[in-house]
């Protein structure tokens, strides 16, 4: 609050409480709304997407600005800015497009599964083939040292993860009634991850906890890989166009094989023969892939 106090202020007096209103500029867009007292550059982001997610192009770079009034205009956000009174920010588009080039690394990469439990499997268009497909993604991660997140729906009615999926090695079996797994406690297990940038998602049901995941993620800056061929829903056109919106977002819509391969990527790496061996037991095709 003092280097925005230095660097002219975010507009009027001190605001008292909990929250400070704060006037959020998009485009031709100004809404005002209120973050807690001490939010920082992350709350101010989470704010604007919340505010404007369906006018963001999230392939572009943005800088977040705040109108100091000693210089009559806005300036970039000065460095460990925290609200401490009303002021007004807005988000500027940086003229660069980025191409999201979706390269994956072992070190660098976490896999979430998403509530593949049993009493979802008569209701999932062809769940037992994102199971076997899901246990091969599982035991790729375990060969490659990757960490390995997984969320079960309300398992005290919808059952716990299908047996068929082995959980050994997990870093996280967490319970949720929230649709989306980033909750407290994943957050708190990415954060104990040096250096993670990409997340490898499947599980069900697309339209909903994936999408919702999927979101939210890239709303943390960290790039999401969505298993097409472990990933399914109840109806087919739900699935379609779930993963459509969340492709034209940025996100990575791809298949297990391409995942296994990408992360070992070369046929010298120690793993190969083992991740080989996994993609040759393949499930059959089952028809999914031609519903994306």
């Amino acid at each position: 609050a003092e280097a925005a106090a230095a660097a002219g202020g975010g507009g009027c007096s001190p605001a008292g409480g909990g929250s400070v209103p704060v006037l959020f500029c998009f485009s031709v867009f100004a809404r005002p709304s209120s973050v807690p007292h001490g939010a920082g550059y992350e709350l101010l982001i989470q704010k604007f997407l919340s505010l404007y997610g369906d006018q963001i192009d999230m392939h572009r770079k943005f800088v977040v600005q705040l109108f100091a009034e000693e210089w009559s205009q806005y300036i970039d956000l000065p460095k460990g800015f925290l609200v401490s009174e009303r002021c007004k920010v807005r988000l500027v588009p940086l003229q660069i497009q980025m191409t999201t080039l979706g390269s994956l690394t072992p070190s660098s990469t976490v896999f979430f599964c998403c509530d593949m439990q049993e009493r979802f499997r008569p209701a999932i268009k062809y769940f037992g083939d994102i199971i076997s497909v899901g246990q091969r993604l599982l035991q790729g991660a375990r060969l490659l040292g990757i960490p390995v997140i997984v969320t079960e729906q309300y398992p005290k009615g919808l059952g716990s993860t299908v047996q068929e999926i082995d959980l050994t090695g997990a870093k996280l079996v967490l319970p949720k009634t929230k649709f989306s797994m980033v909750l407290p406690e994943v957050e708190a297990a990415l954060a104990e991850i040096p250096g993670v940038r990409s997340v490898v998602l499947f599980g069900v049901e697309t339209h909903v906890c994936i999408q919702q995941t999927a979101l939210e993620l890239i709303g943390r800056g960290l790039e999401v890989h969505i298993v097409a061929d472990a990933t399914s829903s109840r109806s087919m056109m739900d699935r379609m166009f779930a993963l459509e919106r969340l492709a034209r977002t940025g996100i990575i819509v791809t298949t297990s094989e391409a995942i296994l391969l990408q992360l070992v990527a070369d046929k010298e790496h120690p793993k190969f023969k083992e991740i080989q061996n996994l993609i040759k037991a393949s499930a059959p095709e089952s028809g999914l892939l031609s519903k994306v």
